[in-house]
This record gives C-alpha cells, structure tokens and sequence, in this order.
C-alpha cells in the first residue's frame, strides 16, 4: 500500500511538471514572440523596410540597420547642415517618447512641450554610459547632426533591459542636441 502511494505521488510529480514545462515561457519563446510583435507593428503601421540609406527618406520608410537583429531606424529630420556632426565623447542632450509596439499603443514616456525639456544627458559613444542604450547609440551614429529627430523599433537586446531577462521591445522618438564646452 506504501509502495502504490508512493507510485502515485511520483506520477502525479512527473505530470506536474511536464504540464509546467510545456507552458512555461522560455526566454527563446520570449525572443520568438518579440520578433513576432515586431513584425506586426510593421505591418500594421504600414512601415517600409528598406537594406540601404535613402537620399531622401519616404514617410514610412525604416532602415533595417545591418548587425542588428530587429532594429529599426526613419530618419524623420536630418538638423540643419549648420549644425556640427556627433563624435565621440559629446555631451549628447535627449528627448524621446516611447511606445509600447502592441495593437492598442502606449506612450510609456515623454519628451516635455517646451524646447527646453532635455532629460537625459550621456556621453556618446561611452559604453559604460548607462543612460543611454545601445539602440540610441546606433540611432545617434545614423542622425549624424545636432538637431535631428528619428523614430527607432528597438528589440529588447538593445535596449535598456538588455541584461535582464526582460523580452520587451519598444518604439522610442529620438530627438538630439551635441553640448560641448
């Protein structure tokens, strides 16, 4: 009789957790539903993806940006040709919105309504920099001058949960300002 509970409670165990394993969310299942919500936002938007810099950027056209998986960036300003062009170690000054890339979109953060509203300040091109992530870099290298805007699908790997385990992509409005003294 001992023996025969015994047999039961391990078999009762061993369905448990193969329920729970086959419904557990892995972080490759994560990766796969990100690259999922990606594409959706895409397509719903009506976004063009484009492999190479345009001269002139259409007003759905994205740039798969090559060596990344995922990422996104439209040119939406270029700044003005007498402004300086961003190098390493500038004193970057960023305003940006972020969106949630789901079917019901939602402004997570926000730039403020006066000029003036610049919250973040990092260093770019510094790794080390946590205020920045590595999507704003690489959009910041693509905007090239001060005073350009440009919207950004950016996966969770480059973003600023990138050493969690936090699947989360977002849409970020990039607008930059070079400070050097």
């Amino acid at each position: 009789m001992k023996r025969l509970f015994l047999y039961i409670v391990l078999l009762g165990v061993a369905v448990a957790g193969t329920m729970m394993s086959c419904s557990s969310n892995t972080y490759a299942r994560q990766l796969r539903a990100e690259k999922k919500l990606i594409e959706d936002y895409i397509k719903r938007n009506g976004i063009q993806v484009i492999y190479k810099e345009p001269e002139v950027w259409g007003e759905k056209d994205y740039l798969k940006v090559e060596g990344y998986d995922n990422f996104y960036f439209h040119l939406v300003e270029r700044g003005t040709t007498d402004t300086v062009d961003v190098k390493a170690a500038d004193r970057v000054l960023v305003r940006y919105k972020k969106y949630t890339l789901d079917e019901y979109s939602d402004t997570i953060s926000y730039w403020g309504t006066d000029d003036g509203g610049y919250p973040i300040t990092f260093t770019y091109a510094d790794t080390y920099d946590t205020r920045a992530c590595a999507a704003w870099h690489a959009a910041i290298t693509l905007m090239k001058r001060s005073g350009s805007t440009c919207e950004i699908i950016c996966p969770s790997k480059l973003g600023f949960d990138a050493e969690k385990t936090n699947v989360t992509p977002y849409a970020y409005k990039l607008m930059f300002k070079i400070r050097r003294f």
